[in-house]
Formats: C-alpha cells, structure tokens, sequence
C-alpha cells in the first residue's frame, strides 16, 4: 500500500506554488516520523473496533490510517496558532493576536471532524502530545519568535503545509471508497484555505 505519512506520502514533497513565497528566511524542518507506515497500519488493525458501517473492513482500515496522520497534523497546526496567538508582538498586535485565536478556533473544527469521523470508522483516535510530536509531518514551528512578521510567515507556511496534505487526503480517500471522508477532507482544505488567505494577506506587496 502507497505510504500515507511521512515520506512518500501524498502531500509530502515540496509546497504546492504560490503557497509560501512571502517566507523569506531558512525553514527548519521537524525530524523524520518515528512512527512507520507499517507501525500505524498495525495499530490501526489492533485497535479497530466493529461498527454497523457498512464499508469495506480494508477501506476503513485505509482511511482510518489516513485519518490519524491528519489528525496528527491537524493537532500540531492548533498548537502552532496558540503560539503565535500568545507571543505575537508589533505594531498591529491586537489583530494578529485575535486573528491567531481566530485561527485556533478554525482548526479545533477540523481536528474535531477528523478525530469524530476516525472513531466512527471504527478506529481510536489518537491525539496525545507523544503521539503527535512523533506523527507530525509540519515543519517545527519556532519557539522563540515574538515579530509580526515572523509569525505571518511561519503561520502562512504551517497552514499551506496542512492545507497540501487536506487535499492530498481528498483522493486518497476517494480512491479507498470512502467518498464521505474525501468531502469531510474537502470542507476541511476549503477551512484552511480561508484562514490561509487571512494571514498570509498581512504580508501581500512586502
């Protein structure tokens, strides 16, 4: 089966064009993934549980895999929104402050319909600091950032890395069987994309 994280994954390679140009100092990159492909399938197959859903055992087994590596995304992106929501400073503080909330509130939707949709397939959610550390396919966001700027650009990049990987979901799901899971992945790449558009805006003509 096609890897679904890490390298290799759908989504994975570099950034779609026309997502990231305002970035303008080096990027760091997180490690690669501790947890395997085959490592999440196993605990995909441990864990699932019987359900009335009527799709196929293997396409839920497919999807559900799919589903934690976003969530482990998706996670991640919150607490990315919550950093630069508290450390923001300069001289437009107060609406990047509340934009970041705004941010935050946009991706505990998502990770609430990734994590809800997951469990009805059967699987176990699994969205602790450890495990999402380990799964995360973001870029590592700074910890020691306070600029506008800088926060406009790491925020811009860590939403159209989540976005990408929303969109690649699309099809995979679509091509394991599960049409509703590829439009859950639809609303979530159009969310994104909405608050993708906010922040990068504040740094359009520089």
């Amino acid at each position: 089966m096609a890897a679904l994280c890490g390298k290799g994954a759908p989504g994975s390679e570099a950034a779609h064009p026309g997502r990231t140009e305002s970035v303008h100092f080096p990027r760091t990159s997180r490690a690669v993934n501790t947890f395997t492909d085959e490592d999440i399938m196993a605990r995909v197959k441990e864990g699932l549980r019987p359900t009335a859903n009527d799709l196929p055992a293997d396409t839920r087994e497919t999807v559900v895999e799919l589903l934690q590596c976003r969530l482990a995304d998706a996670i991640d992106l919150q607490g990315n929104a919550k950093q630069a929501h508290w450390n923001v400073k300069g001289p437009n503080f107060i609406a990047l402050h509340e934009l970041f909330d705004q941010v935050y509130a946009a991706v505990t939707e998502f990770v609430d319909l990734i994590a809800e949709r997951l469990v009805q397939l059967g699987g176990v959610a699994e969205g602790t600091v450890k495990v999402v550390a380990d799964r995360s396919e973001l870029p590592e966001y700074p910890s020691d950032i306070t600029w506008w700027e800088d926060h406009v650009d790491e925020m811009t990049r860590s939403l159209g890395e989540f976005g990408k990987r929303a969109r690649a979901a699309i099809d995979v799901a679509a091509e394991a069987g599960d049409q509703d899971t590829a439009d859950l992945f639809t609303e979530v790449s159009r969310g994104v994309d909405k608050q993708l558009w906010f922040v990068s805006a504040h740094r359009e003509g520089r």
